[in-house]
């Protein structure tokens, strides 16, 4: 073990944040129109990265994860966004403690900037209200604090070959209220229709905390990627599968997990 890995401070880092993102993008919906997005999101790590980016043991931690993604298209240009998530989270000894509740709901919205027949900027703000206010349990860590995140999203629509295909690049700000320091985000998707009914979504979600938080937690960062198909059952309903991995990181529990989603347009 590196001396240099405290455990209660690697800790109080790993159980913060670690969610994975049901896609949305810069699009904006029809005025109107909704979509909800269902992800279930079970995930387990036995590692941490330490200060260099080495990866060391570490007690094991699980977590799985709920989360409904729904969007609503107040006018074209406006979509209004609230995801509520349900948890249960497990860590082992010598940290022993376990939680089954809310995590973060997100409530906040999207709005369109500019576009034109292939590009789009938006804007978008969430207030992430907690789910818990028990600080005594170590499976609560990072779930008691409130959150506010704004960020900017470029999308961009375009062929390859004769296959349909499209980018999404979002920049985010989220101000963390309480222990934990701020952070600065950067999410990436690529997506494709290689075949009829059928779309390859390929993402990368990178984390990079703002400095030290208080309590002990050094700065930290964190990379992921996530890879998943997704079925179109009828043109309302989506089926989405996949896989998640925290690739590389520093101060940060190494997360592996699935991705099983629906996706629902009405």
């Amino acid at each position: 073990m590196n001396t240099h890995v405290g455990w209660s401070s690697v800790l109080a880092m790993s159980l913060m944040g670690f969610a994975s993102v049901a896609f949305a993008g810069a699009w904006t919906l029809p005025a109107g129109d909704g979509q909800v997005i269902v992800t279930a999101t079970p995930t387990e790590g036995v590692l941490v990265f330490d200060e260099n980016g080495k990866m060391q043991l570490f007690p094991r931690y699980s977590k799985d994860e709920v989360q409904a993604l729904t969007e609503y298209g107040a006018t074209d240009w406006l979509t209004m966004i609230l995801t509520p998530m349900v948890q249960h989270v497990s860590v082992a000894a010598p940290f022993e403690g376990q939680r089954t509740g809310f995590g973060y709901t997100d409530a906040g919205a999207r709005v369109r900037v500019w576009h034109d027949d292939s590009w789009v900027v938006s804007v978008q703000s969430v207030f992430r209200m907690p789910g818990t206010f028990d600080r005594t349990n170590t499976a609560a860590i990072g779930y008691y604090d409130p959150e506010i995140d704004t960020r900017v999203l470029v999308g961009d629509g375009f062929k390859i070959g004769s296959y349909p295909a499209f980018i999404n690049v979002e920049i985010a700000q989220r101000l963390r209220f309480g222990g934990p320091p701020d952070e600065f985000r950067l999410d990436l998707t690529f997506g494709v229709q290689p075949f009829d009914k059928w779309l390859l979504l390929l993402q990368s979600f990178n984390v990079f905390s703002e400095g030290h938080g208080t309590w002990g937690i050094p700065s930290y960062d964190y990379y992921k990627a996530q890879l998943s198909v997704v079925y179109a059952l009828t043109p309302a309903l989506s089926l989405q599968l996949g896989a998640v991995r925290t690739y590389a990181g520093r101060n940060a529990l190494q997360e592996n997990g699935l991705i099983i989603g629906a996706w629902y347009k009405f």
